[in-house]
């Protein structure tokens, strides 16, 4: 096993085809010069760095770091991004001339990652288009999208979570290179904000402590996660069990390790800023973004 510091100039190293200097590296990291040296000493004493740039031994080490597969939550009506969504799924409307899946898709494929399943619903048979692009994409069909809430939706991808990138698939992403190769632990992502009405996170040491909506000095949580082998083993088992305890159907995915077990995990925030990822939330905030829908 790496430690995280290990790990994180480990992983810059394997994503970079440039040697990069410790002041480099001290930026990327946010780590000390010192941690920077201290670190990097360790790995070349290991064998997994030489002269700066990874070995292959270095690179197997990583291999039990690599994210395996993407799994899309995109089986929902979109209710409030009504008109646009009475003939289109959410996730297929276009912004700019773009869908908006494809600016996650894109990202996904960057990082290597070819095992990509979507679980649909609304308007099912639309996604299909996006196999004239992405012919890997694997589709998951979920009968009762219309009958529950989203937690449905993992239950049906449940046993796809381990090593995995877990994606809200209405976000829009700006900022490519958040989806990386290679992940820690299991996280989620959220920007730091003093108030926040929306859904938001508080931590502790880094860690999620609870989640609530609406929030001050949290971070506002956006559907973008990363589960281990580990955790993804026992979300499999906990969606399954909240889904089916008494208005389980009724519950967000994410409630799960985040509320009902969130004792049982170890979950960090991943921060961003506003500026990476949106949410489009309201038909409003699309034509704020694309005066063509402003009509």
């Amino acid at each position: 096993m790496l430690t995280r510091k290990q790990f994180d100039i480990l992983a810059l190293c394997a994503e970079n085809d440039i040697r990069l200097s410790q002041r480099e590296i001290a930026a990327k990291t946010k780590m000390s010069l010192g941690s920077v040296n201290k670190t990097i000493g360790e790995l070349s004493q290991k064998g997994y760095l030489d002269d700066g740039r990874i070995t292959i031994e270095g690179l197997e080490v990583l291999e039990s770091y690599r994210v395996r597969r993407a799994v899309f939550i995109a089986a929902g009506f979109g209710s409030r991004l009504v008109p646009i969504t009475l003939n289109t799924p959410k996730p297929l409307v276009r912004v700019k001339g773009k869908r908006i899946i494809d600016s996650l898709l894109d990202a996904v494929l960057v990082a290597g990652i070819r095992e990509i399943y979507i679980v649909r619903g609304y308007l099912a048979e639309q996604f299909d288009q996006l196999l004239y692009k992405y012919p890997m994409i694997k589709f998951i069909e979920n009968p009762i999208y219309n009958e529950s809430n989203n937690i449905s939706s993992a239950v049906c991808a449940r046993h796809l979570m381990k090593n995995a990138y877990v994606f809200d698939a209405d976000l829009l992403l700006y900022n490519k290179s958040l989806i990386t190769k290679y992940q820690y632990e299991s996280n989620y992502l959220g920007v730091f904000t003093e108030k926040t009405d929306d859904w938001c996170l508080y931590t502790e040491n880094g860690y999620i402590t609870k989640m609530a909506i609406g929030g001050i000095n949290c971070y506002h949580m956006f559907g973008l996660s990363y589960w281990t082998d580990e955790d993804g083993a026992k979300l499999a088992e906990h969606i399954n069990s909240v889904f089916h305890s008494p208005g389980g159907k009724e519950r967000f995915w994410d409630q799960v390790p985040l509320e009902y077990y969130i004792h049982e995990y170890k979950i960090r925030v991943r921060e961003c800023t506003f500026n990476d990822v949106i949410e489009i939330d309201t038909f409003s905030e699309l034509k704020r973004l694309d005066k063509t829908y402003d009509v």
